[in-house]
């Protein structure tokens, strides 16, 4: 009879003794659809990194926005206005006026395309706070995009901050922008 021993570590313990053996009989086979286990070579964040390796120019930008969304998401609301400061400074001229015309259509003043206004009006943004800190870091990532900054530092960066849940979710949707990428179609 053959038999195919498949061995799954635990994350957290790689020793023998937390190693699980199981036997799947070749001649009592398994249909597909009732198998509840599957395999993941790979942890969410290498995934990640490999499928933004494996894409052309567009899927990456499009990849590096679906990770700064994420980790806008990720973070706690007491830091949000730090996070904010730091990404409207990093800002050239041609970005903080594009900021600024997303402050007015709130209608939180007459907008100033400077820092200091950007971030002065922060708190008062309420509910969109998020969103600003996510235009912001999306422009600031555009830069450092055109200008080559490689994405293993943004993901080095990033992915760290991210949340295993998080990254599971992220490294599906990355799924999709690969086969996006590769079949020219949304898959």
């Amino acid at each position: 009879m053959n038999t195919l021993r498949l061995v799954l570590r635990p994350k957290s313990s790689m020793s023998s003794a937390a190693t699980r053996m199981f036997r799947l009989s070749a001649a009592k086979p398994i249909p597909v659809e009732n198998r509840p286990v599957s395999l993941c070579f790979i942890e969410p964040q290498n995934a990640i990194r490999v499928i933004a390796e494996s894409v052309g120019r567009e899927a990456r930008r499009q990849l590096l926005g679906e990770v700064v969304r994420a980790w806008v998401d990720e973070i706690p609301e007491r830091e949000l206005a730090t996070h904010y400061a730091k990404a409207v400074a990093d800002l050239d001229e041609d970005d903080l006026s594009m900021l600024a015309a997303w402050h007015a259509s709130l209608e939180v003043g007459q907008p100033v395309a400077n820092c200091d206004f950007l971030t002065g009006v922060f708190q008062s943004l309420g509910e969109n706070r998020r969103e600003a800190l996510r235009l912001a870091a999306e422009m600031r990532g555009e830069d450092a995009f055109d200008q080559g900054v490689g994405e293993d530092q943004w993901f080095e960066t990033v992915l760290p901050w991210l949340s295993d849940s998080r990254c599971r979710q992220l490294a599906d949707d990355c799924v999709g922008l690969y086969c996006w990428d590769r079949l020219g179609s949304a898959n």
